[in-house]
């Protein structure tokens, strides 16, 4: 479906509150004690607090304050105020200061946009039963309160009821916003529980709704075509073999993680990469057959295969941690299948602190794609069969996204990253988003654009940390040194040959090795080929015309493993002054 809107609708962006900022106030009237007054009062006298910068362990938070605030020149407050957090964001600085180890120059930097401001990563304490956290800004101090000072003081009654009153309720959002944190980090400390939970009291229909979801996804991996074409892939399998066996300094005696391990490829090559323990994860009827491939390769005593969701298990030998991540969790479109979510949810229950993702990062790319060819093999060729018009057969085309190989030919701008999924850092929630992106045709000619085209670039890091902004994604073509066998030919099974060490660790880990490959139309195609998005009305461009718009992307509420994609779109032409009107168009990913 497409729609056309006025060009000011593109900025018309919906708007999430976190909540009704009037909610609680009728409890309100029914509690008017000081039990809440008391509560804050006490934990600010009389809890030890620790200081953010050192451990040290001060009385109470207003001595942890302005202990900070003497000796390493940072006010909390005063850093709050100037850039306008709320609680959430002041709970999440003061826990990113923590984790992170930020010095307090660094933070008295910040500028309110940095981006662990909006993650929930830094809702989860740093400190369990942190004082910071359970007072808010007025509590930390009143030298800069309104209210207070003799200047401050009513002049009438109606004024001091009026203050008294908006106290009130600053009282009562208060108490709320600590209600609601304290059950977002239940939640989130025990979700798998709370999953179970919910399950449970719901009843049978919920427990089929779940089921329904993942049942065809994991029945689907335990056949053997797909991990054919999977294994097949040469990009694919010879990035992860380049980076795996070529990263000894990682693998060395790591505790490995393989989140949806399928024939186990990937734990082979850790387990060869010198790992001193692998344990490979998968829901499906694979892992039997991973388990006798294990086996067979003489690798049993450093591989556990385990059947299961990695929401559910546990690792054996009272293993609570690993050194590493490894998994293939891409789909079509990238966020296809919705795997990447068991990933992060691997990463918070077993990955240590400083452990490394692998992939540590992915982007969405977005272009503008002629499709000539495509179009007429999907879409054209039904006007004209046997001298038949069956045109309303190719109607729902436009309705799903197709899946498929273009070539770079095809392509009439570059390329627009639409998002940056950092495996370390990201969070569910941030998977639904909503992106603006800019195209700007480089055709040398009047040219018809039929399609929006996305793909995605992988890049592995052997610290896991982000890559630098003008990191180039490596293309892979046929005849690529990386097509080649990596591992040692003639290995025996069970002969693990020992990883060349060129350089000591310290040194090895601080020149970040890059590994990368990319799934788009320069690339060398992949069995994840293009998402390509056909327009329903071609877009006419020529030099310099630029197509702006917003890209939406979320699970699809009928089934949790597909996508849902919404495009939102402009035309605006060298020689015109205004954007023509808006198109919508809406799309399935599946």
């Amino acid at each position: 479906m497409s729609i056309r809107l006025p060009p000011s609708a593109l900025a018309q962006q919906p708007r999430h509150e976190d909540r009704d900022s009037d909610s609680g106030e009728s409890d309100a009237e029914d509690e008017e004690d000081n039990n809440f007054d008391d509560w804050v009062s006490d934990s600010v006298d009389k809890q030890p607090c620790k200081s953010l910068f050192e451990d040290k362990n001060l009385p109470s938070v207003t001595d942890a304050l302005e202990y900070d605030k003497k000796t390493h020149g940072f006010d909390l407050n005063a850093v709050c105020s100037r850039l306008s957090l709320d609680f959430h964001q002041r709970i999440r600085l003061v826990n990113y200061i923590r984790k992170e180890k930020v010095s307090a120059a660094d933070a008295s930097k910040l500028k309110g946009d940095e981006a662990f401001l909006s993650s929930d990563q830094y809702l989860l304490p740093a400190l369990e039963d942190d004082p910071l956290l359970q007072v808010q800004e007025d509590d930390w101090s009143d030298e800069e309160d309104p209210i207070s000072g003799p200047a401050a003081q009513p002049k009438d009654l109606q004024t001091a009821l009026r203050r008294i009153q908006a106290l009130e309720s600053e009282v009562v959002r208060a108490r709320q916003d600590l209600i609601d944190y304290r059950s977002l980090i239940s939640q989130q400390a025990d979700l798998a529980s709370l999953v179970q939970d919910l399950g449970d009291a719901a009843g049978p229909s919920l427990q089929r709704r779940a089921r329904d979801d993942d049942s065809h996804y994991f029945e689907s991996y335990g056949e053997n075509d797909i991990h054919a074409v999977m294994i097949q892939d040469k990009v694919r399998t010879a990035s992860y073999a380049s980076f795996i066996m070529g990263s000894p300094l990682l693998f060395k005696d790591a505790v490995v993680l393989d989140v949806g391990c399928g024939t186990g490829i990937l734990s082979l090559f850790a387990a060869r990469a010198g790992a001193k323990r692998v344990f490979a994860v998968d829901a499906s009827e694979i892992a039997l057959k991973a388990r006798q491939i294990v086996k067979d390769n003489g690798y049993e005593d450093i591989i556990t295969v385990i059947q299961g969701k990695v929401e559910d298990i546990s690792l054996p030998d009272d293993i609570k941690h690993v050194d590493v991540i490894i998994s293939e969790w891409m789909g079509y479109a990238l966020l296809y299948e919705s795997m990447l979510d068991s990933v992060l949810c691997a990463r918070n229950r077993f990955l240590r602190p400083e452990g490394v993702m692998a992939p540590s990062q992915c982007q969405m790319m977005l272009s503008l794609c002629e499709a000539k060819d495509l179009h007429k093999e999907r879409i054209g060729f039904w006007t004209d069969v046997y001298g038949f018009d069956l045109s309303a057969m190719a109607k729902d085309v436009y309705l799903d996204a197709v899946t498929d190989v273009v070539g770079p030919e095809t392509l009439v701008s570059e390329p627009c990253m639409i998002k940056d999924l950092q495996l370390g850092t990201i969070t569910p929630r941030q998977l639904s988003f909503s992106s603006p992106f800019s195209l700007v045709s480089t055709s040398d000619r009047r040219t018809k654009v039929r399609a929006l085209l996305l793909y995605f670039d992988t890049f592995f890091t052997i610290t896991g940390q982000p890559i630098p902004p003008d990191t180039e994604v490596h293309i892979i073509n046929e005849g690529d040194a990386i097509l080649a066998e990596v591992w040692p030919v003639g290995a025996l099974p069970g002969r693990m040959p020992k990883p060349v060490r060129r350089e000591s660790q310290g040194e090895g880990l601080k020149k970040d090795k890059i590994t990368s490959f990319s799934t788009g139309p320069r690339s060398e195609p992949t069995h994840w080929k293009q998402t390509i998005f056909f327009l329903r009305e071609p877009i006419v461009v020529q030099e310099g015309t630029v197509v702006s718009g917003i890209f939406h992307c979320r699970k699809s509420e009928g089934n949790s493993r597909e996508l849902d994609a919404e495009i939102h779109y402009t035309v605006k032409n060298p020689r015109d002054s205004e954007p023509g009107d808006v198109v919508v168009q809406m799309y399935k990913v599946r």
